[in-house]
């Protein structure tokens, strides 16, 4: 009787236990920080594009949402991210999709992530700048305790 007991609740836990993936209410890229909401029903002229001012490099986690640095939930790695003329990139990026640009519309800052941190070229400089130090002084205190 146990094990039969014991063998249907594993069978239960089994059948039961599915794959979830979450569901994005709308399409965003992150840049600088910040979420763009995609507004892909507005279209960006091409005489209204400036320079590029970055692109996606890394993609959400589409099991509990986490994502760091410049991503999308939408667009695939290396997708450009544009500046629009006469409009503050605080308010607004375009997003080249295909042939054409799209408005992308300030939503919130993103939410920290430690990779932002890791990933980030100034603190990786001041890590090896600390490391070359610490360095130096042992080697130095190693130095002076052979002469001595």
């Amino acid at each position: 009787m146990k094990r039969i007991v014991s063998l249907s609740l594993l069978l239960i836990f089994m059948i039961s236990s599915s794959v979830q993936a979450l569901s994005w209410a709308y399409p965003f890229v992150v840049w600088k920080g910040k979420v763009y909401e995609v507004k892909q029903e507005e279209i960006i002229q091409n005489s209204e594009i400036g320079k590029i001012i970055g692109e996606v490099k890394t993609q959400p986690n589409d099991m509990n949402g986490n994502y760091y640095g410049d991503a999308s939930n939408f667009y695939s790695k290396g997708t450009k991210y544009y500046e629009i003329k006469g409009t503050s990139t605080s308010n607004a990026i375009a997003v080249k999709e295909e042939n054409q640009w799209v408005k992308a519309v300030y939503v919130h800052k993103a939410p920290f992530h430690i990779m932002n941190v890791i990933s980030n070229l100034y603190f990786l400089s001041a890590v090896i700048i600390i490391a070359l130090i610490i360095v130096g002084v042992i080697l130095r205190n190693n130095k002076s305790k052979n002469q001595q």
